[in-house]
């Protein structure tokens, strides 16, 4: 998957504050091969659940940093000559500037902290 038409993306937070959040129940109803929902805001920053398998485009983004955090699964985090590997309850930053993509060859599911500004299919 390296379309970004075939992404799910969905900027607008799902829940507000003082509202319980059931992770496990999303991501259980989540049928998607590529999905990414805002859940909530946190004061200038974002928390997004990410459901993946396959690979996302290559990417960067010129003003914002980006945490990925693996609730379950494996999540590979290729950059300009490297391959990051996180597994479950591994977390990393990636800061704004690298040029990355992540690939998931079985399906994972990670939790992504970045600010609200960030465009999740990169700056062009």
């Amino acid at each position: 998957m390296t379309n970004p038409e075939e992404y799910k993306i969905y900027l607008d937070p799902k829940f507000s504050t003082l509202e319980l959040i059931d992770v496990p129940a999303l991501i259980e109803a989540c049928d998607d091969e590529w999905y990414n929902q805002t859940l909530c805001t946190v004061n200038d920053s974002v928390v997004r659940l990410g459901i993946l398998r396959g690979e996302f485009h290559w990417h960067k983004h010129d003003e914002e940093d980006e945490f990925f955090f693996v609730l379950d699964g494996q999540l590979l985090i290729d950059q300009e000559g490297e391959t990051v590997t996180l597994e479950r309850h591994h977390g990393y930053t990636i800061p704004k500037g690298v040029l990355h993509r992540t690939r998931a060859p079985k399906r994972v599911a990670i939790l992504m902290v970045e600010k609200s500004s960030v465009s999740p299919t990169g700056d062009e």
